[in-house]
């Protein structure tokens, strides 16, 4: 057992890091643990234009780094592992890693969640082969391509746009006859000729050979097949919670987020929870680095106690 720690804290995005500036501000010893990238799924944002502060907009990678050097610059130790389970052991919250256990008086949860998959035959299979989830990174691989994107959601139309610097052409296709973006976004995407949209529409199978080649569709109203030559495909269908380790250790929700109180407090006394990782959240940098407050001015409280 290494040494307690006042807080751990697990998961760095937008959440974990303003936790850990907030707990370290307060002098309480504190140990960030990341198995990625620091600053999560923000980092694929190539502009972020909502965040106060920031006028002129400020890239995902940016305003994380940022993030970053202020909560070590105040004292936040880290640790780049992955978390295995945490349980509670007289008063203690320990987290076990593939590097060994740690311990501390409280714990926020922070972490993130990970790409919903289309669970469609071919997708596997062509992963890293057409296939991407993320368009920040892969999107200049398809200068002058036929890209797909598959979503109608905020997320699924930034990459829409993104993709559109470099790709000759984008066909969004969306299982509803509406996109579930903001307006602002919609009117971005409704904007940029290169963007062509399939309505009501689902992806059957994903085809090809050494690379991608086409998508087979189905009308979700009439059943009617159809396909598309593309030569890749960006999937933005949603989010799934980063919760598997924490079954029957805290209460989850029926789609597997974290249920806390306005406090950021789950059911279990010093285990706390913070951004998108939580039920109900609006999944907006600014209020994760909220909750990342909010769990942090509450552990300190409970470690008072």
């Amino acid at each position: 057992m290494n040494k307690l720690y006042d807080v751990i804290i697990i998961g760095a995005g937008p959440a974990g890091l303003t936790a850990g500036l907030y707990t370290s501000r307060n002098k309480l010893s504190t140990l960030l643990i990341e198995k990625g990238i620091i600053g999560g799924n923000i980092n694929e944002a190539e502009k972020v234009d909502n965040y106060p502060g920031f006028p002129q907009g400020i890239s995902g990678i940016e305003l994380t780094t940022l993030m970053h050097e202020q909560a070590v610059l105040y004292g936040t130790e880290e640790l780049n592992d992955e978390v295995i389970t945490v349980k509670t052991q007289d008063k203690i919250r320990i987290v076990k890693t593939s590097r060994g256990d740690f311990s501390a008086k409280a714990l926020i949860i922070a972490g993130g969640s990970e790409r919903q998959k289309m669970n469609v035959p071919g997708e596997k299979e062509f992963t890293g082969k057409g296939v991407s989830y993320c368009a920040t990174c892969d999107a200049p691989f398809f200068r002058e391509k036929k890209v797909a994107i598959i979503g109608g959601g905020n997320a699924a139309i930034f990459e829409a746009l993104h993709v559109a610097k470099f790709a000759s052409k984008v066909n969004i296709i969306h299982r509803r006859n509406e996109l579930r973006a903001t307006a602002i976004v919609q009117d971005k995407a409704f904007a940029e000729p290169k963007i062509e949209f399939i309505w009501n529409t689902v992806v059957t199978e994903v085809e090809g050979e050494i690379f991608i080649k086409r998508l087979k569709l189905a009308d979700v109203n009439t059943g009617e097949e159809s396909s598309v030559e593309i030569d890749g495909v960006f999937v933005a269908i949603g989010l799934i919670p980063s919760t598997s380790y924490l079954k029957d250790i805290v209460a989850l929700d029926n789609m597997g987020y974290i249920i806390v109180n306005d406090r950021m407090e789950t059911n279990v006394p010093g285990i706390f929870a913070a951004g998108d990782i939580r039920s109900n959240s609006i999944r907006q940098v600014i209020s994760a680095a909220g909750d990342g407050a909010t769990a942090a001015f509450y552990a300190n409280i409970f470690i008072e106690k």
